[in-house]
This record gives C-alpha cells, structure tokens and sequence, in this order.
C-alpha cells in the first residue's frame, strides 16, 4: 500500500540512533553526520518504489558524499513477515549494489519511530547542525523509474543545503511503501 509522508518539519533536530549495519559495525548519527549536512534514508530490499530508483539512489549518494553529506540507509520492516527485508539480505544487497553508505538495521523499529518514518523510501535532509530542512521526493518517479532527466529534487535540495543550511520552501512528498510495522495486520 503507498504511503505519503508529511510534509518537512524545518529545524526539527535528528534523533540520535545506534544501529548494526551490513558492513558489520554499530553506527550513531555522529559518526555518520556530514561536515555539510546529513542524508537518513528509510529504504528496504523488496519494495517496488526502492528497487525502481535505487541506481538513482546511489548516484545521488556518492555525489553527495563528494559534496560533504554523511549519508546512511536505515530498513526498518518488520522481517518476519518480510523475509526479503531479513538482514543477512540486506547485506547481500549492499554488497551487490557497492552501496557507499551504511545500511543499518532497525530491528526494534524504534529509530522509524523516532524520526515519524512512514515509506519506503523516506529521505531526511539535515543541515550541518542536524537540523530537517528536506523531506521530499527523490524525483518524480513512482512505482516505475521516470525519465532520465526528471529533475534530481533530493540532490538539488541537499546541494543547497550544503551551501546555504537551508532547503527549499517547496517540497515533493516522497511516495512508496509502507513501513512494514511488527504486529500489524
């Protein structure tokens, strides 16, 4: 089922997390935080929306991390009735795909909470204080990958970011999967 997030919460501080990731070690936001700003992706391996646009992903990460943004993946659904999702494929998955950030596991789904995360994929844009300045949409690209030359509206946010400490008043919601929350039915 899709879900839409809300729209960004200018300056709401990032929540602290500590979490395992797929390269073997426990990362916190501080270790992750960027000299120029902070990207936080809630993605996951199985869902269309992710697997759609996840090249698209990891072209505008590695720019990114050249521009000086920390950037991390966090998969927060509920395993169990996501086997795809389990963390031993996530780790086949970064490993395939050269993943350049860590891709952290939320077991406990507390960090999906902390930060109201609501779809896969739900992109955080954070200032160098770690304060939200993006919550929008990668690209216009749904279920489906659009056109090679839609607008990069996360990379474009995040490069003012990095230049200003400000995104853009207007903003995209982002669109996919639902978190896949444990015991929901």
């Amino acid at each position: 089922m899709a879900a839409t997030p809300p729209v960004c919460d200018f300056g709401w501080t990032a929540p602290d997390f500590a979490l395992p990731a797929t390269d073997g070690q426990v990362y916190t936001l501080a270790d992750r935080a960027g000299p120029r700003g902070t990207l936080i992706m809630f993605i996951c391996n199985h869902c269309p929306y992710v697997i759609a646009v996840r090249d698209r992903i990891l072209r505008d990460a590695r720019e990114l991390i050249q521009m000086g943004v920390g950037v991390v993946a966090i998969s927060s659904n509920d395993t169990e009735a996501y086997p795809a999702d389990s963390f031993d494929n996530m780790r086949r998955l970064a490993e395939e795909q050269a993943f350049p950030f860590p891709y952290l596991y939320d077991a406990d789904q507390s960090v999906a909470r902390a930060y109201d995360a609501a779809c896969t994929p739900d992109f955080f844009g954070f200032n160098a204080d770690l304060g939200l300045q993006y919550r929008g949409q990668l690209d216009a690209s749904r279920k489906e990958a659009g056109a090679p030359d839609l607008r990069r509206d996360l990379y474009e946010a995040m490069k003012q970011i990095t230049e200003t400490g400000q995104g853009p008043a207007e903003q995209i919601p982002s669109m996919g999967c639902s978190i896949k929350w444990k015991g929901a039915a």
